[in-house]
């Protein structure tokens, strides 16, 4: 099984990763991970670019999170079983992200890069809030389903989420 869990910030990307990763015991990539180096640096793109083939070559089941367009992208998605979308409105994307700040206040989570103590400062929420959601990043999301529409699943709030999600376990229950 591969995934490929795209969406807006805030919008439960990493937590997804995890939960899948479990229920199908396959490898996890946060690409958050890759993206950051410690005191929220970005990374080189070609060093990014080259540690994203390496997992995609190695591993023949995986869940990766994360949008960045640039970065294997087409071969995320073109590799991908299930592609994921997580397309919740922004209100609630700023309050998980909010909540998300509060529970990992002064620590790092493990779906972020070594060294980037969890914020939510003015720029992040104004990304999550505006600029995460321009016109290029909705035509994006919207060429990929209907690029790749026989394996796109577009989730739009925590219902359906939880929807999906008991589906998953339940196919793995009777599958076993």
């Amino acid at each position: 099984m591969k995934i490929a869990i795209i969406g807006y910030s805030g919008s439960g990307k990493s937590t997804l990763t995890e939960t899948l990763s479990n229920y199908y015991s396959i490898p996890k990539l946060h690409m958050d991970t890759l993206q950051f180096q410690p005191g929220w640096v970005d990374s080189d793109r070609d060093w990014m670019s080259e540690q994203m083939d390496n997992f995609l070559s190695k591993n023949t089941d995986w869940v990766i999170d994360g949008n960045y367009a640039w970065c294997q992208y087409e071969r995320r998605l073109e590799e991908s079983d299930w592609i994921i979308f997580l397309n919740f409105s922004r209100w609630n994307c700023f309050y998980r992200a909010w909540k998300r700040a509060r529970h990992f206040r002064g620590q790092v989570r493990d779906s972020m890069a070594t060294g980037c103590i969890e914020k939510l400062d003015w720029e992040f929420i104004r990304w999550v809030l505006w600029d995460g959601r321009q016109a290029r990043q909705v035509t994006r999301y919207q060429t990929v389903g209907q690029t790749y529409s026989d394996k796109f699943i577009a989730l739009k709030n925590q219902k359906e989420l939880d929807r999906f999600l008991n589906k998953v376990k339940n196919d793995l229950l009777e599958s076993k």
